[in-house]
């Protein structure tokens, strides 16, 4: 094995699972709100937290579950952008928020999913709800489901919209965690989240965003309001800069203005703080002899990508340290481990990374191996 130290010439930050900084007492931040947390995206990482765990209403901020379960209808093929909703009675006849569907009214699932991102349709939610699951009670019993495989332990869901329900709660932490999954693993909501101002209809109903964020805080990508008289001023807010993504989830604010200034000083803060940075080696992987294989030699790669989040003041201390084999027998399989690219901040391990090979390598036959010899003789003389 041969080792090869390397120091990141820019390089970032904390790894998940790393402690959350208390509320108040080191960020000097004073907020409204009832319960807060910010977090970042790629590691889910939580840098502040205020009260995370209180179960609270969270008025339409629910429909980041909803929109997270239309998504991923979309992106596994369940549903199509494009497809034809029907609008039911029962839809049309959501209060709060909504554009006013009629009974039997036609629209893509695109324009739907505006319409919920834009001015939290209460109609479109429901109508989306029942083109996926059937029935809203069939699309709520899959959201709770969902919740419960990302942890939410806070969270019951009552209907998709967060209309008011006795026993319909959640978190501010579980918001976040509901939250990164959409962002993270459905990036194409942006389309959505980040309009401010649209049309549907042919241009006969206006939508203008209920997040004004989008725009008037710079990197600001989404993602939902909510209030309500009983749950207040709520709202799940994501921006990024500088290839880091932060989610400021505020629940219960007095007033609207105070939910939008609570959600900026808490991305302010993790943008002054924090940054993401992306780990390579420092140079190229050379590729690895294979002993009695088709090939002589086999490439090595990451196996995924690294992210690193680290504070400010860290960045200096990032180093990389690469094991990596000399050579391995055949036969190689894809993805097979060849070594490990470590990650330190100072003298703390915060990542390891396999290194496994790019492609297979059959092993030779024993005419392939007296081939390869005669070759070799030939070449000699």
């Amino acid at each position: 094995m041969k080792r090869i130290s390397a120091f990141l010439l820019t390089a970032a930050v904390l790894c998940a699972g790393v402690p959350a900084v208390s509320a108040q007492e080191s960020s000097g931040l004073a907020l409204s709100c009832a319960s807060s947390i910010l977090m970042e995206k790629e590691t889910g990482t939580i840098l502040y937290e205020q009260d995370a765990h209180a179960k609270l209403e969270p008025a339409s901020v629910t429909k980041i579950m909803t929109l997270l379960l239309v998504m991923e209808a979309v992106d596994s093929g369940q549903i199509a952008l494009e497809d034809t909703v029907t609008v039911s009675a029962y839809a049309a006849g959501m209060g709060g928020s909504q554009v006013y569907l009629k009974e039997g009214e036609q629209m893509t699932v695109s324009e739907m999913i505006k319409c919920v991102t834009v001015v939290s349709g209460n109609d479109c939610a429901v109508a989306l709800a029942e083109h996926v699951a059937g029935s809203e009670t069939a699309f709520v019993a899959r959201m709770n489901e969902r919740a419960r495989e990302l942890g939410m332990e806070d969270t019951n869901f009552l209907n998709c919209t967060g209309l008011p329900a006795d026993g319909h709660i959640t978190s501010a932490y579980d918001i976040a965690l509901m939250s990164r999954e959409l962002i993270l693993n459905h990036p194409s909501i942006r389309d959505y989240t980040t309009i401010w101002m649209d049309s549907i209809r042919d241009g006969t109903f206006g939508l203008t965003n209920t997040n004004r964020l989008v725009r008037f805080y710079p990197g600001t990508t989404g993602l939902k309001t909510g209030s309500t008289d009983s749950a207040l001023y709520c709202m799940s807010a994501t921006a990024e800069r500088d290839g880091m993504e932060l989610i400021a989830v505020i629940m219960k604010a007095p007033t609207t203005a105070q939910r939008f200034e609570d959600a900026k000083k808490l991305l302010d803060y993790g943008f002054a703080n924090y940054a993401v940075v992306n780990v390579y080696p420092e140079t190229p992987l050379a590729p690895v002899d294979v002993l009695l294989g088709t090939a002589a030699q086999v490439q090595p790669q990451l196996q995924r990508s690294c992210k690193i989040l680290v504070s400010k003041g860290e960045a200096s201390q990032v180093t990389t340290q690469l094991t990596i084999a000399q050579d391995v027998e055949a036969p190689v399989e894809e993805g097979q481990t060849l070594g490990q690219l470590e990650v330190y901040v100072g003298d703390q391990l915060r990542d390891t990374i396999p290194i496994v090979a790019a492609q297979p390598v059959e092993r030779l036959t024993v005419p392939g191996i007296f081939s390869q010899m005669l070759r070799q003789l030939l070449m000699a003389r």
